[in-house]
Parts: structure tokens; sequence; C-alpha cells
């Protein structure tokens, strides 16, 4: 087997408006809808936000997800700008990352790290 990708589910309490926020904040697209399900892509990252009409398995807003990027400053930047909602700063990492984490509006947390390079 060769694993391609992934995607995440983050249960949400509203999809209309975590679809806003992924979009208009964070900058993904959505790659489909369906019901109260919705998946938002940003290059290879899929993260599913699955609303109250799904069949929930688990608590809104106890997702976590960690994304690797190539630039984590100019898209901290540009985010926090927008709106998003900051929960750990970005600096350099003991384990050899730069990131920093922010909540969605249901509070599933996204930490976003650039590899430091040595």
């Amino acid at each position: 087997m060769n694993a391609e990708y992934a995607a995440t589910l983050f249960h949400v309490k509203n999809v209309e408006s975590s679809i806003k926020y992924y979009q208009e904040i964070l900058g993904f697209d959505i790659d489909f809808r369906y019901n109260d399900l919705a998946g938002m892509v940003y290059g290879n990252v899929l993260i599913y936000l699955s609303g109250p009409g799904q069949d929930a398995k688990r608590m809104i807003g106890q997702g976590s997800i960690y994304i690797f990027c190539d630039e984590a400053d100019l898209y901290c930047k540009n985010i926090i700008a927008k709106g998003a909602i900051l929960s750990i700063g970005i600096e350099d990492r003991v384990y050899g990352m730069r990131d920093f984490a922010v909540l969605d509006p249901d509070g599933n947390y996204l930490t976003f790290g650039t590899e430091v390079k040595q």
C-alpha cells in the first residue's frame, strides 16, 4: 500500500458558519458538500466538517490536526489579520519545528508548522 493523503473529521455546531471560517479566515476551499457534511481542502490537506445532522460519534470541538507546510510565518500573520483565533503563538520548538496553533469557532485545534532548518 502507498498512502497518499488523509482526511480529518471535525465535529462542528454549524456547518455553514464553519465553512465560512475555513474559507474566509484559513483559506480553505470547499471540496464537496453532502447534507450536513462538508469537505474542505487546502493543498493536500482535507478536513471534513460534520454538523449535528450527521451521526456524531464524538463531542463537538474535540478534534486536532498538525499541518506541515512550507512557510508558517507569513500564513500565521495573514490569518491572524483576518481574525483567526490564535491559541499558541509562532516560534521555534525544541522538536525541530516552527509552528503555531489556532482554534476554529468550535474549539477544534489546528497547528501549522515548518521544519526548522539547522
